[in-house]
């Protein structure tokens, strides 16, 4: 890599990605190895250390004892409160931070006045190196956040004008997994549970979509249940409601979130029938409580602690380097197979 332009001035800064693609790692295990993280095997951490010096390359010394904002969104912190997504992406980010001795600073945010102008505060603040925004999709605030003048990085949400660098799971590619897997054990009635309003769910519905487009099933736009939140007992309500007005025209349910599953497969107990002899039931995320649902739930796993890792991982690696061009990285997920999914 060429990093000098004409007359020997520097074009750019070398950045993070650039070891991790030189070594042929991601991202994340290249910031392990020069943090000195353990779980990284020692020749790929030699290589890693032996590149980095190569290119000069070294994390920024402004980083050092710095904060980074985390401002988190409502939807966030409801979530947080409900269920451990939101615990399980903290608990990736603050063990990643705590290992590169950075301090987090969590701040909740809103799309008012109040809300942006405490955010526009914090950039003055020279102890501030960037801002991480979990689980937001204002427009507003992600406009103004363009002109910030230091580096953010959207964490479980991304920024369909790709103004800003973002770390996701593949939500589409994930769902259409969950959903050819269920085809594979002879599904073709699969009804889609989500509740609409969020990007990376609308992701969810289109990777479902995508996969019931390509196993060219019959009028499955029927197929889709909406729920107005994500509590279980609406789940259940729903499922019970579809089958009281239409019979059970499905013999499997792939949910757009894990809460949504829990209430689905209580809503078919309740309306008597068997899961999974009857209706398979399959969620998406895998949270720790997924394997002690009765019965254990099978599920599409969302890397959840590696997206709070990998966004500060990116956001350090933006720090200096405002002139690269925003970045969305999206984490590779995989099927948990359990005992609420069977063949049709």
């Amino acid at each position: 890599m060429d990093t000098t332009g004409k007359r020997g001035k520097p074009s750019r800064k070398v950045r993070l990605d650039d070891i991790a693609a030189r070594c042929g790692v991601s991202l994340s295990t290249a910031s392990r190895a020069l943090a000195g993280e353990k779980g990284v095997r020692p020749e790929i951490r030699a290589r890693v250390i032996e590149m980095a010096k190569a290119l000069n390359y070294s994390v920024p010394s402004s980083v050092a004892g710095k904060k980074v904002i985390l401002a988190a969104s409502s939807v966030a912190m409801i979530d947080y409160v409900r269920n451990q997504f939101t615990a399980q992406v903290l608990e990736g980010l603050h063990q990643r931070a705590e290992t590169l001795g950075v301090e987090i600073v969590t701040q909740p945010v809103s799309g008012d006045a109040q809300g942006i102008g405490a955010l526009q505060r914090a950039l003055d603040d020279e102890s501030v190196a960037g801002f991480l925004f979990l689980t937001l999709d204002d427009e507003e605030v992600l406009a103004l956040t363009r002109d910030f003048g230091k580096p953010v990085v959207l964490v479980n949400g991304d920024d369909p004008l790709m103004r800003l660098s973002s770390v996701t799971p593949c939500n589409r590619s994930a769902a259409r997994m969950g959903t050819e897997y269920l085809q594979r054990l002879g599904h073709e009635r699969i009804l889609f549970l989500m509740r609409r309003g969020r990007r990376t769910i609308e992701r969810r519905f289109e990777g479902w979509q995508d996969a019931m487009l390509a196993h060219d099933a019959k009028d499955f736009r029927d197929l889709i249940v909406e729920v107005q939140d994500w509590l279980p007992e609406l789940a259940a309500d729903a499922i019970g409601a579809r089958i009281a007005e239409r019979g059970l025209d499905f013999s499997a349910v792939l949910t757009a979130g894990e809460s949504l599953a829990a209430g689905a497969m209580l809503g078919l107990q309740k309306a008597g029938y068997r899961v999974p002899q009857d209706v398979s039931v399959m969620g998406m995320d895998d949270l720790p409580q997924a394997a002690f649902y009765d019965p254990p739930l099978s599920s599409v796993h969302i890397p959840m602690r590696d997206i709070g890792a990998t966004a500060l991982d990116l956001l350090l690696g933006e720090v200096n380097s405002h002139a690269a061009p925003a970045r969305r990285i999206e984490l590779a997920c995989h099927i948990v197979e359990r005992q609420s999914t069977a063949a049709a």
